[in-house]
């Protein structure tokens, strides 16, 4: 969809210049707002490198962004039991690329349709496009983490696969302008972050076990 606009734009461009060949501040304006949204698209899609040095006592944060939720809540997708939930919002100015949390094996992997609420609303979790993966760490405990699109990103890429083995910090994939991260874990785990924080991918321990 991207690479159609950023063509369907440049069309337009020369187009322009074919039948309104004088340059007039409207020229220079058009080529300006494109610039601008050439920018913005570019900045959307880093993918910085960051270290992460396995560690498997702590959950590290799957994206960048702000703490949305923390409560303790019945996940009826895959535990069917009472979970701690925090949530990680992106803003479309946040690298959106994400990372798994810990190290394991890929247990579940759903990608379900739905709607498109704004991503830091609690029915997000449930009723709107979203994909959710399933780790189980070396030690046998499990992570759940769900990826979910917002009101104006309406793509999820995922790359987790059932009983493929993933390595904390490693690419989980990308939500693309403006969505938000789940993560359900054990109601026994010390989370480290507050409502508000900012965090950041690889980086940030969201909880220790």
């Amino acid at each position: 969809m991207i690479i159609l606009v950023f063509f369907l734009l440049l069309a337009i461009i020369i187009l322009i210049n074919i039948l309104f060949p004088v340059q007039t501040p409207f020229h220079f304006l058009l080529y300006l707002s494109c610039a601008v949204f050439y920018f913005f698209v570019i900045r959307f899609f880093r993918d910085p490198i960051r270290e992460v040095i396995p560690n498997d006592e702590v959950i590290i944060s799957a994206a960048d962004g702000k703490i949305v939720v923390i409560e303790e809540v019945f996940e009826k997708e895959y535990f069917k039991k009472n979970m701690r939930q925090v949530s990680v919002f992106m803003s479309p100015t946040n690298v959106h690329v994400n990372w798994y949390p810990v190290s394991g094996i890929i247990k579940y992997f759903r990608h379900n349709h739905g709607a498109y609420f704004i991503a830091s609303k609690p029915k997000s979790s449930d009723e709107n496009e979203r994909t959710t993966v399933v780790v189980e760490t070396s030690k046998g405990k499990e992570i759940l983490l769900r990826q979910i699109a917002g009101t104006v990103a309406r793509r999820i890429v995922c790359y987790a696969k059932e009983g493929k083995q993933v390595t904390q910090g490693g690419n989980l994939g990308i939500i693309k302008f403006g969505s938000r991260v789940d993560f359900f874990i054990p109601l026994n785990a010390k989370v480290e972050v507050e409502i508000g924080q900012k965090v950041k991918g690889c980086e940030t321990i969201i909880a220790r076990f």
